[in-house]
């Protein structure tokens, strides 16, 4: 009977024990950095940065617009929504991804474009979402940003794009691909028309979106430690079958090298931009 007691006593330690774990998971979380363990709260109050290393995690778009903009904003283009042109299927069906993105992300596509005030200055601003199939770029991302700028234009407004991507969405094969010239044509059109362009890079930033419109901005701005490259390491590694340096492809490292014009940490980041936006706009005519 003791032993039936203690064996009932375990039992219930274990099931006491689960009903602890479960209202407890999800309210702290590992840094990748420093491994220090934090409360989900502090580093959601933290602009979601390590308070100990300042590791900045990533954001997803509709909190990279809150971080920028000053309180309401005004979304366009919501319901463009991606189709499945090349009836694609590997795994999965494309068609399937779509659905389970929209689901995970709470976001129609890769890509929310909106218009607000950034200090008071009416902006246009693109961000990516990851959690969309890792941001692909695809043709309604394509879309949305091609419409931004040319709002942008003819609003006479600066244009800031948050990137974080893959890269071009294979899905959508050469469609996808055709992006990359598509965006690329538009923002020469913006630089003819004098109106700034400021490029936001975040972890990651890679493939073509790296090779198309995040490294055209008048001001291209890295957030720390993001990745930002073309090709992966990894990829880079096989091919040339060398060690790559401490950091390559991390944002220091390309500021370092002149592919960017500043790091700047989440906290500053739109103090920065804002007097940017200041010199760039408001610098009385030579």
């Amino acid at each position: 009977m003791a032993w039936f007691n203690r064996t009932k006593s375990g039992v219930e330690e274990d099931t006491s024990e689960q009903e602890r774990h479960i209202r407890t998971e999800g309210l702290w979380l590992k840094c990748e950095k420093c491994t220090q363990i934090i409360w989900k709260k502090a580093l959601d109050e933290n602009l979601n940065c390590c308070p100990k290393c300042d590791f900045h995690f990533r954001l997803d778009a509709r909190a990279r617009i809150a971080l920028l903009l000053d309180g309401e904003f005004q979304e366009h283009d919501a319901n463009l929504i991606s189709t499945d042109p090349l009836k694609f299927e590997d795994s999965k069906k494309y068609s399937a991804k779509l659905v389970a993105s929209r689901k995970v992300s709470e976001a129609a596509d890769a890509l929310i474009s909106v218009s607000g005030n950034l200090d008071g200055r009416k902006v246009n601003i693109c961000a990516m979402e990851f959690r969309f199939m890792g941001g692909s770029m695809g043709a309604v991302v394509g879309e949305k940003i091609t419409r931004a700028v040319e709002r942008s234009i003819e609003q006479r407004i600066p244009l800031i794009i948050c990137s974080a991507s893959g890269g071009a969405r294979m899905q959508e094969g050469a469609i996808s691909l055709m992006q990359l010239a598509r965006i690329s044509a538009a923002l020469m059109k913006l630089d003819e028309a004098g109106v700034p362009y400021i490029s936001v890079l975040t972890d990651p930033t890679t493939g073509g979106v790296t090779a198309s419109f995040a490294m055209l901005g008048d001001l291209n701005i890295g957030e720390p430690g993001a990745l930002i490259a073309f090709a992966g390491p990894r990829v880079i590694e096989q091919t040339i079958r060398q060690k790559l340096p401490e950091g390559f492809q991390r944002s220091e490292f390309l500021l370092e090298h002149g592919f960017l014009d500043a790091v700047v940490k989440r906290s500053e980041l739109k103090a920065f931009i804002s007097r940017a936006l200041k010199f760039f706009c408001d610098a009385p005519a030579q």
